[in-house]
């Protein structure tokens, strides 16, 4: 993909070709070659990471006044996480356009959720020092839009899948959920770990995830739908949301 296929993707057509170039040098690259005097991305995704952090909050803090500040942290911290500005930088393809060093490459670090998600906000920092704060508010909301779409605008919780299962039993006086490493498999820079969490001698659910946190949110989720047959819609990996109205599944800030 080139440089003005990416353009229309973020649909925003840089000034300065030199600030989307250098958004997408890893520090590897950047490292491996100090012949070509390149400016690696990670200044840019220290700003970045500020911007993405204020248009969020900004907006939120606008569009769901009635959300306490508990629940509008959980929010934000749902869509600044790795995984979901990870999510967003493979929608951008950034992951073909990233320039890395060859122990990247030869570690897939192109498949690393944090090489993504700082590409992304490397990306916003770029954009914002090409144009400003609200030109890179425009383009990110453009691009996380999706996410709102599935939330009420009110009278909603949100919480992460393990929180939500731990809170459940600590409400009924069920013995608290415990975590337990089944097996790991695959290469050492790609295991595969399956987490089987219990209450007591009960086993509730088992999953696979390429982290432990990861499998443990999945078999914390596996377990929350068999309680609650599916009356919560999950907005990430790791996070759901679900009608105060709705009966058993209440959740604290």
């Amino acid at each position: 993909m080139t440089l003005t296929a990416l353009e229309k993707k973020l649909n925003y057509k840089f000034k300065s070709r030199e600030l989307l170039a250098q958004a997408l040098i890893h520090s590897s690259y950047a490292h491996e070659h100090p012949e070509l005097g390149l400016k690696d991305n990670e200044i840019l995704e220290f700003l970045g990471d500020s911007v993405v952090g204020l248009v969020l909050a900004d907006f939120l803090f606008s569009n769901y006044p009635g959300l306490s500040e508990g629940q509008l942290s959980k929010l934000k911290s749902t869509l600044v996480s790795t995984n979901s500005l990870a999510t967003l930088a493979r929608k951008l393809e950034l992951d073909k356009q990233i320039k890395l060093g060859k122990g990247e490459e030869k570690n897939e670090g192109r498949k690393k959720k944090s090489i993504l998600a700082g590409s992304l906000e490397a990306l916003m920092g770029a954009i914002y020092v090409d144009s400003g704060y609200q030109t890179a508010s425009l383009v990110l909301f453009s691009l996380i839009k999706k996410y709102f779409k599935k939330l009420p605008r009110a009278n909603f919780q949100i919480n992460n899948f393990k929180s939500a299962l731990q809170e459940y039993f600590n409400q009924h006086q069920l013995p608290t959920p415990v975590y337990r490493t089944v097996s790991e498999s695959g290469p050492e820079h790609e295991k595969v770990f399956t987490i089987e969490v219990s209450s007591g001698r009960e086993i509730l659910a088992r999953a696979k995830g390429l982290s432990k946190k990861s499998a443990e949110q999945k078999a914390a989720q596996k377990a929350l739908k068999k309680l609650f047959k599916n009356k919560f819609q999950a907005i990430s990996d790791e996070t759901f949301i679900i009608n105060q109205d709705e009966n058993g599944l209440k959740t604290k800030d």
